[in-house]
């Protein structure tokens, strides 16, 4: 059974940094995209970060303050926040798919999420 589970999440205040894991089962990601996507109360699901062994994609409102990496294996993903923001708050959703994409309809597998928190 292929399972994503993430970790991490909390309450921070805004300037604190976080670090999110996400642990992948039941099959090998390693040559699959492993991606971040988030949603915050009352609004879509957006894309944040994605990552294969070629390539890495950023939304505009992270860069520079996120950065993706997965391990040797390719079966762990994390997500390093940096300089986090109010505006930052939402439920993180581990994914993965076939393609380095920002369309969050892309991914088909996800993890049940982590609630990340910033207060200001």
């Amino acid at each position: 059974q292929v399972q994503l589970r993430e970790s991490g999440g909390g309450l921070v205040q805004a300037g604190a940094s976080l670090r999110l894991s996400c642990a992948a089962s039941g099959r090998s990601f390693s040559d699959y995209v492993m991606a971040w996507i988030r949603q915050a109360p009352g609004k879509e699901r957006e894309f944040v970060a994605a990552k294969k062994w070629s390539g890495t994609k950023y939304a505009d409102s992270v860069k520079g303050r996120f950065t993706i990496s997965r391990d040797v294996a390719g079966n762990t993903a994390y997500l390093q926040m940096l300089s986090l923001r109010p505006e930052d708050t939402a439920v993180y959703y581990c994914a993965a798919g076939r393609t380095l994409s920002s369309v969050v309809t892309s991914y088909a597998y996800w993890g049940q999420g982590t609630q990340v928190t910033i207060s200001s």
